[in-house]
């Protein structure tokens, strides 16, 4: 990875493994501190960012807090930055009144009136700007209490961004929060949307097409089906080790073989809807059993990603004939592969995330995170101007 002067250094608090941080040191910002929950995920961030002094805790433990504030007065970290778990206000959670995930920007705000960074960068889904907590025996917005604690010593933006709007070929609404020091010369506002969006077709159309392996067939049924599987497989794992076929049962399989790109396996007729494995018709969402399309950028990746079952997941596919009985088939009946999310989100080819990696663990944080291309430019639109 190349390597740069820092121009800032800079705390990354719930780092989960470091999605946002992926171009962070190639545009002059140095990560010197992070903090992550969970062991797995901040044992991971460590490999990957080997220089950044990892404080795996509960942000809310004053101990945790203290090693922070002390790591951070000693790196000279001037920005922090913030990404606290979403699902307690995503649209595809349940979106709970008191859910404790709600309250993890607290800790945030006390930090940063400790600490005293130059700026500050929050994200949360947009309904964090929406959201209210019970603060100090009375129910208040969120960003009402950042106001409050900390509107007298940093100029504070709000916003709402989508990522499709800043060259990632991924549709996904961003809640924003800007803040500079009053004694600043530079105020940090975000950048100008790019003109021109990348489509799904400029992320992966160009890789080549991978058949899905079937794990309820034998190997020769699994040929049957697709007689070029194992070539495919190879071309496609010597692009990159994480671009390895999807696992799937076959008769999800099937519907999905018979699905047209950007549709919904629910929209065909009723021999190649999705079915339940006593036969019967399965009841679910039009946005799920459902194909990509090539010529928008990609819906949001969620968490859920390996699944044929879940939102939005399936590759987009091309029509490459008819079945023996006449019925339109297309191909890539599957999700997408880690690598082709891993496009998707922006990653760059050269992150150097370990292959002992669990591809399960891998599809998850990816959903989670936000696209680090998203996040480089609107660091460079502060670190062109310092």
């Amino acid at each position: 990875m190349p390597k740069t002067i820092s121009k800032i250094n800079i705390m990354s608090l719930f780092a989960n493994i470091g999605v946002a941080e992926a171009y962070m040191e190639r545009i002059g910002a140095r990560i010197t501190v992070a903090n992550e929950l969970i062991k797995r995920r901040a044992d991971l961030y460590k490999k990957i960012y080997p220089h950044t002094q990892m404080v795996c805790g509960d942000i809310f433990d004053e101990d945790i807090q203290s090693k922070l504030i002390k790591l951070a007065q000693d790196t000279n970290v001037e920005l922090i930055m913030a990404t606290p778990p979403c699902q307690g206000m995503s649209t595809a959670g349940r979106q709970e009144t008191d859910d404790y995930r709600n309250t993890l920007f607290l800790p945030v705000v006390k930090l940063v009136k400790v600490v005293k960074p130059r700026y500050v960068f929050i994200e949360n889904v947009p309904l964090f700007l929406q959201t209210a907590i019970m603060y100090n025996g009375a129910r208040k917005n969120i960003i009402d209490i950042i106001a409050e604690e900390l509107g007298n010593d940093y100029i504070i933006n709000f916003n709402i961004a989508n990522t499709a709007q800043y060259g990632v070929p991924q549709t996904r609404e961003r809640a924003i929060i800007l803040m500079t020091r009053n004694d600043q010369s530079i105020e940090w506002v975000m950048p100008q949307p790019d003109e021109k969006q990348v489509t799904m077709r400029d992320a992966i159309g160009y890789l080549p097409s991978i058949d899905p392996f079937i794990r309820d067939v034998s190997r020769n049924e699994l040929l049957e089906m697709f007689p070029e599987y194992y070539e495919k497989e190879k071309a496609a794992l010597n692009i990159s080790p994480w671009n390895f076929p999807p696992h799937h049962i076959k008769r999800q399989v099937e519907v999905m073989m018979h699905t047209p790109t950007g549709q919904t396996a629910f929209s065909n007729h009723d021999k190649y809807k999705p079915k339940k494995e006593n036969g019967n018709t399965v009841k679910g969402y039009f946005n799920t059993y459902k194909r990509q399309e090539w010529d928008i950028p990609a819906y949001t990746v969620t968490m859920d990603n390996r699944k044929i079952s879940s939102q939005n997941n399936v590759h987009p596919g091309r029509y490459i004939g008819t079945d023996g009985n006449g019925d339109a088939i297309y191909s890539d009946a599957r999700v997408l592969t880690v690598y082709e999310l891993m496009k998707i989100m922006s990653l760059p080819d050269d992150w150097p995330i370990p292959i002992s990696t669990p591809a399960a663990f891998l599809r998850s944080i990816i959903g989670e995170g936000i696209p680090p291309l998203f996040v480089k430019k609107i660091y460079q639109n502060l670190l062109r101007s310092l």
